[in-house]
């Protein structure tokens, strides 16, 4: 994207000359904006107007702070103002009499263009001797700067309804005008990261020429203006903590590593959440309101796979901490522990760390390499790891006299039964361990019907990955409707698409062998229809029996996947495991259950939050520190009030925003699908999908309160916004431009 700020006085035609030059490229095809920076618009007083074009489509709206190029329509406004932002290497085009050299000690870092567009206006009669309109002259010279054919800069002007003298002064001045390039300067890199401007965003009277109003008008205003900042509903819901609108708008602004950097903060896996989280911040988007949910996993993928960053601990402490199992929640544990400082030894009763990361998600949803690039992360703060090592209570109270404390991240070992018959045979199988067999490779199911008996993810990836191994059939039994199968809703809708039949409102109630003589024995699994009654203890609608609707499905495998409870045999009997309270009895050793262990929520994000929330209990128990989870994330910052309020739909401006269609990105074709473990989600090839986040409740710096501010008394330094309390005369009008709630009036 090309962006060009112009500066100029009242009547000179800037606005204008923003359209035209945005005519131009968008007869290319090209996606444009012109707009003026208005409050000011009388005739002579200093005016801004901007200009951008691009091949993608354009969604910011903020001003232009940092431009690729500058027009100047008035050479007594030519001075470093102009220049702020400007990157290196990029034009300065000045309406004057002047060589481009008189400009060369002024502007060392950029290319200067001059042209005489005051004297070629008179010319042609453009406006009056006093107030030459200059416009259309320096139209044709910024053609010849950037090397666009007159002819399209002609088009331009007969397309706006500009001929005659326009079209000869356009000609004139591209004829004319003098360029003097830089060779010494890159040309101005997009990307390019410019020093802040104190005063950063110069307002209309700011750096123009002018003052402020010489009439203090504060003392009027029964109401005064100020920001604030509220809660988006995407971070408020999310269960790892993210500062979900924080690595969006930095993604928004092409800083992916930013947004790496922002998600790290509480999250040591954007990748495999990118992947594997329900995204129960989409479901929670405003944005549903306008056109759809902002697809936040997409985007956490895109940073987690394409962002880098530099991870290292704050200070070394001399206190060591163990934690038991290395799922999600203890190594979540483990990466903050490990940059608060502390000695982090994992021990994992399997051969490989990961947990169910590993053992529990199919590569079609979760490939290999996206966990292990995510645990060598953990693993390179010097977190150590003994693999092969069970914990059980003994062990248990041995970790604890080694260690200045403890953290039990066991999971949810313990399957789910159904007592159907047959158990324990070749034909009936926990859905857990299926999945363990198929991430190994050493699980077959080749010609076989397999039934699957569950709502859940893992019923879900058991039942895909029959189907990918070769399976004859597939289908899932669940006793409710799909309404409350606690699976991923895409995860449901993708193995229907694969050809995965959904028996909803089925109950299974006994398996039976059947006698045969076929080298595969087949069983028969006898089950009841349905009706949803009243709810259950889980508050979700109990299941009934239907009288007389027993009926048969036959099947060679059974594969149960009920959900799993936690293993409470590692503790002393009676003890009473929640999240952040300290188990007694076990020596003077603080130690914590933490993860599904102590509350059975089920997600890999659930288990994240924990992990992170018991890092740093543990760090304030062993420091005598203070840290709160908020200030573990991110804060408010430059704000005068915070809201702990969660913003709505119905307090957003949704109609000052565009509808923009939502990127989902590529899927694998359905043959290979069906047919093979490879990632079935490709990712999206961009970080666009960011810039359709509202920002809900937060100052994502559009300026559109500066721009239409009536006095120009309001204006942006840094991130902070800056009232002028004193000419401000409490109008509102920035409150009723604001679209996300951030301006709001007090009464004085």
């Amino acid at each position: 994207m090309i962006e060009i700020r112009i500066h100029g006085r009242g009547g000179q035609g800037g606005v204008t000359l923003a359209k035209l030059i945005a005519t131009s490229r968008f007869l290319k095809g090209l996606s444009v904006q012109a707009f003026g920076l208005y409050a000011a618009e009388r005739s002579g007083a200093p005016i801004q107007a901007f200009c951008r074009y691009s091949e993608d489509p354009i969604t910011n709206r903020n001003l232009i702070y940092e431009p690729d190029h500058v027009v100047v329509l008035d050479p007594t406004l030519a001075g470093p103002p102009i220049a702020a932002g400007l990157k290196s290497g990029g034009w300065i085009l000045i309406n004057t009499p002047e060589a481009p050299e008189q400009y060369t000690e002024q502007f060392p870092n950029n290319a200067v263009a001059t042209v005489d567009a005051t004297r070629i206006a008179r010319d042609n009669g453009l406006g009056t001797r006093s107030v030459p309109i200059v416009n259309t002259a320096l139209a044709g010279a910024v053609g010849k700067m950037f090397g666009f054919p007159l002819e399209e800069m002609q088009a331009a002007l007969e397309h706006l309804g500009f001929g005659g003298s326009n079209l000869t002064a356009a000609r004139s001045a591209f004829g004319q005008v003098r360029l003097l390039e830089n060779t010494s300067l890159p040309a101005p890199d997009k990307h390019a990261q410019t020093a802040e401007v104190p005063g950063h965003g110069p307002s209309l009277i700011e750096g123009a020429g002018s003052g402020l109003p010489q009439l203090k008008t504060g003392a009027w205003a029964t109401e005064q203006p100020h920001r604030q900042q509220m809660i988006p509903p995407c971070n408020h819901i999310c269960p790892a903590g993210n500062n979900v609108q924080g690595f969006l708008n930095a993604l928004a602004k092409d800083k992916v590593n930013e947004a790496l950097h922002i998600l790290l903060r509480t999250t040591p896996f954007p990748s495999i959440c990118g992947r594997a989280c329900p995204a129960p911040c989409m479901e929670a988007c405003n944005r549903i309101e306008l056109d759809g949910a902002v697809n936040v996993r997409e985007m956490e993928r895109y940073a987690g796979d394409h962002g880098e960053t530099d991870v290292q601990p704050e200070e070394v402490r001399e206190q060591t901490v163990a934690i038991a199992g290395s799922g999600p929640a203890g190594l979540t544990a483990a990466f903050h522990l490990a940059r608060f400082g502390y000695h982090v030894k994992v021990f994992e009763s399997a051969h490989e760390i990961g947990g169910l990361l590993r053992s529990g998600i199919p590569d079609f949803r979760l490939p290999e390499e996206a966990v292990n690039r995510e645990i060598q992360r953990i693993l390179d703060l010097g977190v150590d790891v003994e693999t092969d090592h069970p914990i059980d209570r003994e062990s248990l109270l041995d970790i604890a006299r080694s260690h200045d404390a403890v953290l039990v991240a066991t999971g949810q070992q313990e399957q789910r039964k159904l007592r159907l018959g047959m158990a324990g045979t070749r034909a009936v199988m926990p859905g857990l361990e299926f999945l363990d067999r198929v991430n190994h490779g050493t699980m077959r199911v080749d010609g076989e019907d397999v039934v699957v008996i569950g709502g859940g993810n893992t019923a879900m990836d058991a039942a895909r990955s029959a189907l990918r191994l070769g399976a004859s059939s597939v289908r899932v039994v669940y006793r409710r409707t799909r309404d409350e199968m606690p699976a991923i809703q895409e995860e449901i809708d993708e193995a229907q698409e694969e050809g995965i039949r959904i028996d909803f409102l089925t109950q299974p109630q006994s398996l039976h062998e059947e006698v045969g003589k076929s080298d595969k024995r087949r069983c028969t699994l006898i089950c009841q229809r349905m009706v949803l009654g009243e709810p259950d203890e889980s508050g979700r609608r109990a299941p009934v029996a239907v009288p007389d609707s027993e009926f048969e499905l036959n099947c060679h495998r059974l594969i149960l996947a009920l959900g799993q409870s936690p293993d409470m045999s590692v503790f002393p009997e009676g003890t009473e495991v929640r999240e952040g309270r300290q188990l007694l009895g076990l020596l003077e050793t603080p130690v914590f259950a933490i993860g599904d262990l102590a509350t059975a929520e089920g997600t890999v994000a659930a288990a994240i939050g924990s992990g992170r929330r018991s890092a740093i209990h543990v760090h304030n128990v062993l420091s005598g520190d203070h840290v709160t989870i908020t200030e573990h994330a991110e804060a408010a910052r430059d704000v005068d009030v915070w809201r702990d309020e969660v913003i709505g739909a119905d307090t957003m401006k949704l109609h000052l925003f565009e509808r923009q269609a939502g990127h989902q990105g590529e899927s694998l074709g359905m043959a290979r699908r069906r047919s093979t473990f490879d990632e079935v989600h490709l990712g999206v090839e961009d970080a666009a999908e960011a810039r359709r986040c509202l920002s809900c409740g937060v100052c994502n710096e559009c300026d559109l309160c500066v721009t239409y501010c009536p006095e120009g008394v309001l204006k942006r330094v840094g991130h902070r916004l800056e009232f002028d309390y004193a000419y401000c005369k409490g109008c509102g009008v920035c409150v009723a431009e604001c679209p996300r709630n951030v301006i709001f009036m007090s009464h004085l």
